[in-house]
Formats: C-alpha cells, sequence, structure tokens
C-alpha cells in the first residue's frame, strides 16, 4: 500500500438515534475493516437532519444505518438519500428482524446485516462497500 493510500481515510456516517448501537458499531468495525483498505474516520449522526445535511456536504464514503432508529428509520433515509444525494454512497443497513431485509429493495440499499451488531459479521460487508466505493472513486478522481 503507498504511502498516500495509508494516510487517507474511509469515511463512514453511522446514523442511530442509540448511542449504544452508535458505539456498538464502531467497536464491530474497529480502525481499519481489512487490510488493504485504508483507517476509518466516522462520523456519527443522532438525527435523519443530521444525517442529510451530512451526505448533502459530502465527503463520506459508506452509511451504515440503523433500521430501528427514530422517528426516521435507517430506510426512510437511506430512500431519502438514495433519491436526493447526487453520488451517494453506499448504504449498509441494520435490521432488527431478517424477514424485514426485503425492505431494503424498496429503500435500495445496497447492503444489510441483521442485529446483534456482530464484529465478526459487520466487517465484511462494509469492507466489500468500501472497495466498491473507493474504487470507483479512485477511477474518477
Amino acid at each position: 500500500m503507498s504511502e498516500e493510500a495509508t494516510a487517507a481515510k474511509a469515511t463512514i456516517l453511522i446514523y442511530s438515534d442509540d448511542r449504544s448501537v452508535r458505539d456498538a458499531i464502531k467497536v464491530a468495525m474497529g480502525r481499519r475493516v481489512a487490510a488493504d483498505l485504508p483507517e476509518i474516520s466516522v462520523v456519527e449522526c443522532a438525527t435523519y437532519q443530521a444525517a442529510i445535511k451530512t451526505l448533502d456536504a459530502g465527503g463520506i464514503d459508506l452509511v451504515i444505518a440503523d433500521g430501528e432508529a427514530a422517528p426516521l428509520g435507517g430506510m426512510g433515509l437511506c430512500r431519502q438519500a438514495k433519491d436526493e444525494i447526487a453520488n451517494c454512497p453506499p448504504v449498509l443497513l441494520l435490521v432488527q428482524r431478517v424477514a424485514d431485509a426485503w425492505l431494503a429493495t424498496w429503500s435500495r440499499a445496497d447492503a444489510v446485516v441483521p442485529y446483534p451488531i456482530d464484529p465478526v459479521r459487520l466487517p465484511t460487508p462494509v469492507a466489500e462497500l468500501l472497495r466498491e466505493r473507493l474504487g470507483k472513486r479512485a477511477t474518477v478522481s
């Protein structure tokens, strides 16, 4: 990995109204989700208004959205972001029930992971989405 790639960070927006969920996501990901990816920089948003404002500002490589957040869940946030944000970053949706995964189709989520937040299971889809996003960004730049 080049020095430039090592210095860069992947910025992940975590959306949840529950601080313990945001903390569990950060712990599960650690500082780096895969050896071939840059370190992670996390932006936390507890409200959907803050999440949309942050996405509008740009610079986000991935969104992890809590499907159980209130008053607007991660599915609603994902749908709104996909409709309104130019070059919307990929969205990984956390769902309480595996049966809710079909709703991700409506929300246009790029990946779905069921609760509980698992430090073994979560990093893999995060890494896959970041590889795709960062690879595209590198070829566009």
